[in-house]
């Protein structure tokens, strides 16, 4: 059980000895630098576009810092091993001074713009998020500097069920799928029997049912190990502790609604209204995560997750007090990640190649021996 405690210690493979015999041996891209770049403009104009279309969306700004006294920031999980950047703004010689955080993700800050921009019920918003996250290992696949599509949309209280969260998942689905036909129209060399494209059909799974299947394997092999039956799968209910005493992954308490009681296609019940798109990488093979959504939580089970992770304290915050008074929507949201998405869709084998960040010597020396060539 102790490898299963130290898999919800947050993302990345945590060493670099593992790494180098995790990338890919015989790599080459199909796309020159140049045409990579323009393939990710193709992508990224395809998914705003067509996100809006599916969600009814539209694009606002979106903030780097946020007040640490808000409550806005998000942590991520609920054990605090990944703690946002936090610095403090002098202003006019401490006189009016500002505490600041580098966001994580807009999350919350998306539920509160939905009130700021009066969105209405069946309206929502899209971000060109950017945040930092420090804690984070530095691998293939994980960044400190992320960039997400972060999308929030207005719902009543009668869509705050499975069956909703499920018919935004296919419209998401649809957006992604239709992206990789896009693409590969306009670079056809993406199109190759080596990488197989990515299913037409998304399967649904609950985490309850993925523990039952593989009860031994820590969170990231059950991933893996669903993954070779069904090549991409929506796992419902992240967050909740299952029967071996752990969640699936840590979830923070106060944006997903996890704790919600639901009921499986054949009648058993099971836990959370929030879930991720997780598919095989034919490249890396290995389980790769695309997305990370869910129906939010309203006054009552946010008050419930709270209790559950100790962290009552939170409720004196503005953002939680705005839950608790219903003065912000209800809603479900999540966050796309862009670079994680043109990696899947450009057939690449690291996330450098799509994204200008910071990487460690050892990994960029890694990525040029197996010739993946690490944006500078």
């Amino acid at each position: 059980m102790a490898d299963k405690k130290a898999d919800l210690a947050g993302p990345g493979i945590g060493d670099y000895n593992e790494l180098e015999k995790i990338l890919p041996q015989d790599y080459s891209s199909q796309l020159t630098p140049k045409e990579t770049q323009n393939a990710i403009t193709a992508v990224k104009n395809y998914i705003e576009e067509n996100l809006c279309k599916e969600l009814n969306l539209m694009r606002v700004e979106v903030p780097l810092i946020v007040d640490v006294e808000s409550g806005v920031n998000d942590y991520l999980d609920r054990d605090g091993s990944r703690a946002p950047i936090q610095f403090h703004i002098s202003n006019d010689y401490d006189k009016h001074p500002i505490d600041v955080q580098v966001v994580q993700a807009a999350t919350k800050w998306k539920r509160v713009a939905l009130k700021q921009f009066g969105m209405k019920v069946g309206e929502g918003l899209y971000t060109d998020m950017r945040a930092v996250r420090k804690d984070y290992f530095l691998d293939h696949d994980h960044s400190s500097y992320v960039d997400q599509w972060d999308w929030e949309l207005v719902i009543t209280e009668e869509q705050r069920n499975l069956q909703f969260l499920k018919e935004v998942v296919e419209k998401l689905w649809k957006v992604l799928k239709g992206a990789e036909v896009h693409v590969q129209d306009l670079f056809p060399q993406l199109k190759t029997d080596k990488y197989p494209n990515l299913p037409e059909k998304l399967t649904f799974m609950h985490a309850e049912d993925i523990l039952d299947r593989f009860p031994e394997m820590p969170r990231k092999q059950r991933e893996t190990a669903i993954l070779q039956e069904y090549p991409a799968v929506f796992i419902i209910g992240i967050g909740w502790t299952l029967k071996d005493g752990y969640p699936h992954e840590m979830r923070a308490a106060d944006y997903d609604d996890w704790v919600t009681e639901t009921t499986s296609d054949d009648g058993r019940p099971m836990h959370g209204l929030n879930g991720d798109i997780l598919v095989w990488n034919p490249v890396t093979k290995r389980r790769h995560e695309l997305t990370s959504m869910g129906i939010r939580v309203n006054a009552e089970t946010l008050k419930k997750q709270l209790e559950i992770t100790g962290q009552l304290d939170f409720l004196k915050l503005p953002y939680h007090q705005a839950i608790i008074n219903n003065e912000v929507p209800l809603c479900i949201g999540g966050g796309i990640g862009q670079s994680r998405t043109y990696m899947l869709l450009l057939n690449k084998a690291h996330l450098g190649e799509c994204s200008v960040t910071v990487w460690p010597k050892i990994l960029k020396d890694m990525c040029r021996k197996k010739n993946i060539h690490v944006l500078e």
